[in-house]
């Protein structure tokens, strides 16, 4: 989640100085993007996984930091809580065979960080939210050493100025308070990104947000939270809900949420960091010593700190990244909506769905956003996190159909056709664009997995509800190890 940070106040003073700032750095970015600055050749790609170290019982376990000296890559990284690591791939060209290349480097990876688990009598999981886990897991004091993560913690709960309220309605219900955002570590994802050109940032932005709820609808992975079953990906509405900085008074006037689905297509990528800047106070105040307009006027690249860490704190699904590589600045796309797991062959075909989804919508004559409401994106969105491959999906020309008919008959061909475009090798393609296709013809996710093991085991077993979801944690994790496609593992 960012930087390390060791201030831990901040002043009146250092929120107004940041906020000017802020604006410095966007006009400086604006004037870049005016002057053709930007690198536009290199179309790359990377991922990031996030994952739980556990138990023998499947239960998250805290020794992070221990796990990661004996890592000891750079490629590892912390994460919000104590029972989580993070992996970041290096950038791959979106070209031939590099999403056979991608899942052959994941799982040497996950492979190594397993058995350095092992050493501790310890394992690595993808899931989006370990149904083992308990409200004593998710403590302030299992919060990860950094401390970035205590600092953003007391700024979204002084924001807030109350506790944190989770309110989840699926299946069954959960209501809770929450004194910390350490709730929010239950929630694995998985992050795509994309490296675009200024020009093209606007119609790839607007479709990954367009595809965001047939993501979800067919990669969802989070039924359980805190041993109840909500909903089909329940780890959206957490995220959400845990990192809330609005009081019930301030959700009621219309503030916008800090995790945010947004609320209208754009034409410029400088559309949404303009938003960032005008709708949400800073969180984490941290000047640095840059003068932007200084660097630039030197013929220097800047690197826009303030702009940066103030986007960080926003948690957009379909994020904006400004970076600077090789000492040339670039513009990402960052695609935050995909839980963690099952395996990682599925982890690769997810992205291979979603990078196919937005080339092929980008280079169709009509862009979606001409053709779909924005209100529609968001209510697939939601309807997708509520009901999985089950949901009921809105498309134009198909109108409202189950997303297993949406995704087969429609968004299957798109992606075939944006893969064709980026020049990906045939035989990945469809090894694992099918990969995706079997999950929608037999309507077999993560999800739906985990629901009818366990209630198989809960109704027809008679185990009690904490054996059924230790057994059912078991058997992921067998099946996980296993890296045969979620569409293929078998119900009790």
């Amino acid at each position: 989640m960012g930087k390390e940070i060791d201030e831990t106040r901040f002043t009146r003073e250092d929120r107004s100085r940041y906020r000017h700032k802020v604006k410095r750095n966007l006009a400086v970015l604006q004037r870049m993007l005016d002057d053709g600055q930007f690198e536009t050749a290199r179309k790359l790609i990377g991922v990031e996984v996030e994952f739980y170290v556990v138990d023998d019982r499947g239960e998250p376990t805290m020794i992070n930091e221990e796990l990661l000296s004996r890592l000891e890559s750079q490629d590892f990284q912390t994460e919000l809580a104590q029972f989580n690591i993070e992996f970041n791939l290096a950038p791959h060209k979106l070209v031939d065979t590099v999403f056979r290349e991608i899942e052959e480097e994941l799982t040497t990876s996950f492979t190594h960080a397993d058995r350095r688990a092992d050493e501790l009598d310890a394992h690595v999981a993808m899931v989006g939210i370990i149904p083992t886990l308990k409200d004593l897991h998710v403590t302030i004091q299992n919060l990860s050493a950094n401390p970035r993560y205590h600092l953003l913690n007391e700024q979204i709960l002084e924001a807030r100025g109350e506790d944190l309220q989770v309110e989840i309605d699926g299946v069954e219900r959960l209501a809770l308070q929450a004194s910390s955002i350490a709730m929010e570590a239950a929630a694995t994802s998985v992050q795509l990104h994309l490296q675009v050109s200024p020009d093209g940032f606007a119609t790839a932005w607007n479709a990954a947000q367009a595809i965001a709820g047939a993501q979800v609808a067919v990669g969802a992975n989070s039924p359980f939270l805190l041993g109840k079953e909500l909903l089909r990906e329940t780890r959206i509405a957490l995220f959400e809900q845990t990192i809330d900085t609005r009081s019930e008074e301030l959700t009621a006037q219309g503030v916008r949420p800090r995790v945010w689905f947004g609320e209208r297509w754009i034409d410029s990528v400088t559309d949404l960091f303009d938003e960032n800047v005008r709708y949400f106070p800073a969180l984490l105040p941290l000047l640095d010593e840059e003068d932007p307009e200084a660097v630039l006027g030197r013929g220097d690249v800047p690197h826009l700190p303030e702009l940066v860490l103030h986007n960080g704190t926003v948690y957009r699904w379909n994020r904006p990244i400004y970076a600077v590589a090789r000492g040339k600045p670039h513009l990402r796309l960052e695609n935050r909506v995909l839980p963690a797991g099952p395996t990682m062959a599925d982890v690769v075909a997810n992205a291979a769905f979603f990078y196919g989804l937005v080339r092929g919508l980008a280079d169709q004559d009509e862009p979606i956003a001409r053709k779909l409401s924005f209100a529609a994106a968001a209510d697939n969105f939601r309807a997708a996190a509520h009901d999985g491959i089950n949901a009921e999906l809105f498309w134009p020309g198909a109108g409202q159909v189950p997303a297993s008919e949406l995704i087969l008959r429609t968004l299957l061909p798109i992606a075939h056709t944006g893969l064709d475009a980026w020049g990906v090798d045939p035989t990945d393609r469809d090894h694992y664009l099918g990969i995706i296709e079997q999950r929608a013809l037999h309507r077999r996710t993560g999800a739906n997995w985990q629901v009818e093991t366990f209630r198989s085991l809960f109704d027809t077993d008679g185990l009690d509800r904490e054996a059924a979801l230790i057994e059912t944690t078991r058997r992921y994790l067998d099946h996980m190890r296993s890296n045969q496609p979620v569409h293929t593992w078998p119900l009790p």
